[in-house]
């Protein structure tokens, strides 16, 4: 049985890059500051990268699934000239009101459900519990919690305590940048090693 691994599952949008709405070509994708740097040291600190990404502009015929698969191979490219390898990306097409009836179904792989992130743990023979998940909707803290991970970071735009005190469910940590997550991160791990 092959050694179980630990990864930081990653939400696309907000998290790595700035939300445009249905991003589809690398002209409109904006690396967010810092997620190099921060994708870097998770990576050198022993964490896989886990892209796991709901894309409903492929249900709603706003992006093609030719133009979501190039814009995901560009991001992967610029990613590896900053000497950074994504173990995977996953991610969800299905609505289930899509417009277009390819893509209309009630699936277990978009968040707020787990399947996106129990897929990589049987693909990548990742221990859930020791993984952790950061993204910018609840719904990201959702799949985490129901995917029984360690861990839940939540990104969003500015810190509001009302609004991180009232979320449901509550992130275990509120930051406006990934690299603050994996500062938390890095330095929540070393707490716990001493």
């Amino acid at each position: 049985m092959p050694t179980m691994r630990r990864a930081v599952f990653l939400d696309r949008d907000r998290v790595l890059n700035r939300d445009r709405g249905h991003v589809s070509r690398p002209e409109e994708f904006e690396w967010l500051p810092g997620v190099m740097h921060a994708l870097r040291a998770l990576q050198r600190a022993g964490w896989g990268l886990v892209v796991v990404t709901n894309q409903p502009g492929i249900a709603r015929g706003l992006v093609g699934p030719a133009e979501y698969a190039n814009l995901t191979a560009w991001m992967r490219s610029e990613l590896a000239r900053h000497g950074i390898a994504l173990d995977e990306v996953y991610h969800c097409p299905h609505l289930p009101d899509a417009p277009l009836a390819a893509w209309r179904r009630q699936c277990d792989c978009r968040k707020p459900a787990p399947g996106l992130l129990r897929r990589a743990a049987r693909d990548l023979s990742l221990d859930l519990a020791s993984c952790v998940m950061v993204g910018g909707d609840a719904c990201d803290v959702q799949a985490g919690r129901a995917a029984g991970v360690a861990a839940c970071i939540r990104i969003v735009d500015a810190i509001d305590p009302a609004a991180i005190a009232a979320a449901d469910p509550p992130a275990d940590y509120t930051c406006t940048r990934l690299a603050e997550a994996a500062r938390w991160l890095l330095e929540h791990e070393q707490t716990r090693s001493a």
